[in-house]
């Protein structure tokens, strides 16, 4: 992404916004909280304060280009809006975050739909798991 992203957005180009989605496409981590980019804000040494932060991804979401998903803590965390649908699996353990795709649970998911009269418009799944070894 760019700053014509921004603009293709219906957004400003402004130092906060373009330096968040800087930290946001360079991550190696694809689930970050505002907090996570604010502290990797500190580290490169921006100027940006948390609120300024929590402002910019709730744009950055209302403009479709992140999404925001609550796993188990509770903590939002966003992630680049993806070109393709993917369902996540989180770690109680560890709290690592596994995107996955699966053509038959998404089959079976617009079969229930179906089966009850709806037709599925969006929907999140997460999946809380835990290595099989520690039962």
């Amino acid at each position: 992404m760019e700053s014509q992203d921004l603009r293709n957005a219906g957004l400003k180009v402004t130092l906060p916004r373009l330096k968040i989605l800087q930290i946001l496409e360079g991550s190696d981590t694809r689930h970050l909280s505002a907090e996570d980019v604010y502290k990797l804000l500190l580290d490169t040494g921006e100027d940006i304060g948390l609120a300024t932060v929590y402002r910019v991804l709730t744009q950055f979401e209302s403009a479709g280009l992140v999404e925001r998903h609550h796993f188990s803590d509770g903590r939002a965390v966003f992630e680049l809006a993806p070109d393709k649908h993917h369902d996540h699996m989180v770690c109680v353990k560890s709290g690592q975050v596994i995107e996955f795709y699966s053509a038959e649970i998404e089959r079976l998911q617009k079969e229930i739909a179906a089966e009850h009269g709806y037709e599925i418009e969006d929907h999140s799944l997460v999946l809380y798991v835990r290595p099989k070894s520690e039962k």
